[in-house]
C-alpha cells in the first residue's frame, strides 16, 4: 500500500529509480499539497496539460467548494483511461507506460492518467508480406492502433481480447485474441494456461512467445504462423484460429498452424480461385524444388549416374571436366556463396541499393565459372533451389528450406538417391508427429479429413466455400442458406 504522506512516496520513489528523465511538480489545491509526476521520455507534455491544466488551475472561491481533492480530482479529470492505483508497483508501471501519476497529500492511493507520447511509427504498407491485391495497411508496433487495426475489421461482439501481463521486469501486454462462439474453448484455455505459466525477464517481441510455446518438440519445420497483416489475422480468427498480439510488436501469431498454412497467402481471397489455386500448387512445388534438387544433382552425379541419359550426362561431364572439386564440395562453395550474399544482402544499408546482388551475382559468379572453380550447371542448379526457396514470405519456413536442403545434400553426399528417399521418409515422418495445440501438424492429410483437404490446396468461390476447417472448430457453418 501506498504511505498517506507523499512526500516519503516522492522520496521512495527516487531512492528506487531517480531516472534523468523523472520529473515532479507540487502544487496546492484547498491547502493541501498535490503532486504530479510523469518520465518525459514517454508522457506528452501537451496531454498533461490539457487533462490537469483545467482541474488544478482553480482561484480560491472555486476551491472552497471542493470537499475532499482527491474525489474532486477523480471526477473532474477528462480522461477516459484513468486508473486508481494502491501499490509502488503500480506506480513504476504506469509510469513507464506514459502514464501521469497524481498524488494527494493524506491520501493512500493515486490516479494514473494516460498522458503517452507518440513513439510509434505510423501505419504503412507491409514491408514483408506484400500484395498486389487486398488492403495494404500493416501492423506496428503500437499495441491499441493494431487493437483497432482488427476492430474495424471484424464488429462481433464475441470478439475477445484477453490480455496478460508476460515478463517480471517488462510487463508486456500479451492479448489472445479470437472469436467466443467459433474458436475451441479447450484450445483457447490450453493457450491462457501457458500464457500464464511464462516466468522470464521479459518479453520484446512475438518471436518471444513463439519459442515459448514451443513445447519442447525439436524439428526443423515451423509451427507457428507471424504476420503483420490484419487482413490475414481477420480472416484466421473468423475462420476458428487464435491470434497472439504482442505489445510492442508489429507480427501477429496465429495458432494452431499446420504445414498447409504456410502455403497461403492473404491475397488467395483476393483473386480468381483458378489464379490462386495454381500459385498455391507452384509454391508446394518450389519447396520441394529448393530442398531437393541440389542434392539430386550430387547423388546423380556421384552414385546414380544411370538415372541420367547418357546425352544429357556427357553433356555435364564436359561442363566438369576442369573443375577441381568433388559435385559435393563444388555444391557446397555455391550455397555458402549464396548464403553470404543474401545475408549481406538483408542487413545492408537501404542507401547501397542492389550493389552487392549485382556484384554476387554477376561478378562472382560470371568469374567463378570462368575460372573453373565451379560449372554452369551447378550455378543453375543453386540459382533454381534458390529462387524457389524465395517464394514464400515466412521467414521461419525459409530457414526451415535451409537446414532441410543442407540435410539433403549431406544425405545424397554419404548414399546418394538411397539418402535422399531414406531422409524424405524421415522428413514425413518426423512432421506426422508433430502437433500444434492437439492439432497433427500434417492435418488434413494426416489424418486424412476429405472435406477439408481441398480446401488446403484448392482455392473455391466465396459462395461455395459454406464451411470452416472442421480442425479447428465446432461451429462449422460459414454461410448462410440463403433466401
Amino acid at each position: 500500500m501506498l504511505d498517506k504522506n507523499i512526500t516519503k512516496i516522492i522520496d521512495k520513489v527516487k531512492k528506487i529509480n531517480d531516472s534523468c528523465d523523472f520529473c515532479v511538480h507540487e502544487i496546492k489545491l484547498k491547502k493541501k499539497k498535490v503532486i504530479y509526476m510523469y518520465y518525459s521520455s514517454t508522457a506528452n507534455d501537451d496531454k498533461i496539460s490539457d487533462y490537469l491544466g483545467k482541474s488544478l488551475s482553480l482561484d480560491y472561491k472555486e476551491q472552497k467548494k471542493i470537499d475532499n481533492v482527491f474525489e474532486y480530482l477523480k471526477m473532474t479529470i477528462p480522461n477516459s483511461k484513468l486508473k486508481i492505483i494502491k501499490t509502488y508497483d503500480e506506480i513504476f508501471y504506469y509510469l513507464s507506460c506514459g502514464y501521469t501519476i497524481v498524488l494527494v497529500d493524506g491520501d493512500n492511493k493515486g490516479i494514473a492518467i494516460e498522458t503517452k507520447a507518440k513513439l510509434d511509427r505510423s501505419i504503412t504498407e507491409s514491408t514483408s508480406e506484400p500484395n498486389l491485391k487486398g488492403p495494404k495497411d500493416s501492423f506496428t508496433e503500437n499495441y491499441e492502433s493494431n487493437i483497432g487495426l482488427i476492430r474495424k475489421r471484424i464488429k462481433d461482439y464475441n470478439l475477445i481480447f484477453n490480455e496478460v501481463n508476460v515478463g517480471r521486469r517488462t510487463k508486456t501486454k500479451v492479448s489472445l485474441i479470437y472469436i467466443k462462439d467459433i474458436a475451441s474453448t479447450e484450445k483457447v484455455e490450453l493457450l491462457q494456461n501457458k500464457l500464464k505459466n511464462i516466468d522470464i525477464d521479459g518479453i520484446i517481441d512475438s518471436n518471444y512467445i513463439k519459442e515459448l510455446l514451443s513445447c519442447g518438440q525439436a524439428s526443423f519445420l515451423p509451427r507457428v504462423v507471424s504476420t503483420e497483416r490484419p487482413d490475414n489475422v481477420s480472416i484466421s480468427l473468423l475462420n476458428g484460429k487464435i491470434a497472439i498480439l504482442v505489445e510492442n510488436s508489429p507480427f501477429v501469431l496465429l495458432l494452431p498452424s499446420v504445414f498447409a498454412d504456410f502455403f497461403k497467402t492473404s491475397e488467395d481471397d483476393y483473386i480468381k480461385p483458378f489464379n490462386a489455386t495454381t500459385t498455391r500448387i507452384i509454391r508446394y512445388i518450389a519447396f520441394f524444388i529448393a530442398i531437393l534438387i541440389p542434392a539430386f544433382y550430387i547423388a546423380v552425379m556421384t552414385y546414380n549416374m544411370e538415372v541420367l541419359p547418357d546425352l544429357l550426362l556427357t553433356s555435364f561431364a564436359i561442363e566438369r571436366e576442369s573443375v577441381p572439386f568433388p559435385t559435393v564440395i563444388e555444391v557446397l562453395i555455391m550455397i555458402t556463396a549464396y548464403e553470404i550474399l543474401k545475408e549481406a544482402d538483408t542487413r545492408k544499408p537501404q542507401i547501397m541499393g542492389a550493389s552487392i546482388s549485382i556484384v554476387g551475382a554477376l561478378v562472382l559468379g560470371d568469374a567463378a565459372v570462368t575460372a573453373g572453380i565451379i560449372s554452369p550447371i551447378v550455378v543453375i542448379v543453386i540459382s533454381l533451389s534458390a529462387v524457389s526457396g524465395m517464394a514464400f514470405s515466412s521467414p521461419d519456413l525459409v530457414n526451415a528450406i535451409r537446414t532441410w536442403r543442407l540435410l539433403f545434400i549431406l544425405s545424397a553426399c554419404m548414399f546418394g538417391l538411397v539418402g535422399i528417399i531414406s531422409l524424405f521418409l524421415v522428413f514425413i515422418a518426423k512432421a506426422s508427429s508433430l502437433e500444434v495445440l492437439g492439432v497433427p501438424y500434417f492435418t488434413p492429410l494426416a489424418p486424412f479429413i476429405k472435406k477439408d483437404i481441398k480446401a488446403s490446396i484448392v482455392k473455391q468461390k466465396q459462395n461455395k466455400i459454406k464451411n470452416r476447417d472442421s480442425y479447428l472448430t465446432n461451429n462449422l457453418k460459414r454461410i448462410g442458406d440463403g433466401k
